[in-house]
């Protein structure tokens, strides 16, 4: 039996605008304030880097979300549409990495290939 071929994860250039926002929300939970304005400006002059899925996932020691959940769906239906993903925002934090922003695309792309490489930035 042929195995069937897996879309290939198509990304944007450069990180969305709307991503650096939504990584603050999320970044002021885990640290005050001056933390996350340097956090975000590292990031956003950061350079764009590559790691396997499976590796980011085992840094982050977060659980992979089900396919049940919408924003998944959505993500894994833009990679079958061949729609470019915006890269990851992520974090080093004490010998793990917090995904600031991208976990539903990180999550959508793992089912299709967990050694996929992903764009992301890392501060």
């Amino acid at each position: 039996m042929a195995k069937s071929k897996q879309p290939e994860i198509q990304w944007l250039e450069t990180v969305e605008a709307h991503d650096y926002p939504a990584a603050e929300s999320y970044l002021q939970l885990l640290f005050d304030e001056p933390r996350v304005a340097d956090l975000l400006a590292r990031l956003q002059v950061a350079p764009i880097v590559d790691f396997k899925a499976k590796d980011i996932f085992r840094a982050s020691q977060l659980s992979l979300l089900g396919i049940s959940n919408s924003h998944v769906d959505r993500d894994q239906k833009k990679i079958r549409k061949g729609t470019p993903l915006s890269p990851l925002l992520l974090v080093r934090d004490q010998g793990r990495v917090v995904i600031a922003d991208g976990y539903h695309r990180l999550c959508a792309i793992y089912r299709f290939d967990e050694d996929a490489l992903i764009r992301c930035k890392i501060v």
